[in-house]
């Protein structure tokens, strides 16, 4: 009787893995489309697999989504420590470093 419940065991783990990964792209994609994670981690949650292929036809909520500029598939842009100092600095301000 051991082995066919070891066996149950196995499938389910799998499952649980296929489900948790499923949410994980849900929400990526919603959140990549504008819309938040929250909502794509509830739609991957409650539909698995359904709802990763739903977000994958979701239309981005606006321009301004980083759907338009970076596909899921990409590497996010790590910003540089020139760049994040002129963002801190306000173009040519003084921050606390440069005190």
């Amino acid at each position: 009787m051991l082995p066919i419940i070891a066996a149950v065991g196995v499938k389910a783990l799998w499952l649980v893995y296929l489900w948790l990964l499923s949410t994980i792209v849900a929400q990526e994609l919603s959140r990549s489309k504008g819309y938040g994670e929250k909502l794509g981690l509830g739609t991957g949650l409650l539909l698995s697999i359904v709802g990763a292929i739903i977000w994958i036809f979701v239309p981005p909520k606006d321009e301004t989504a980083e759907w338009h500029h970076r596909k899921p598939w990409q590497r996010r842009h790590k910003p540089r420590e020139a760049e994040m100092a002129g963002e801190a600095a306000g173009e040519g301000g003084t921050t606390a470093i440069s005190k």
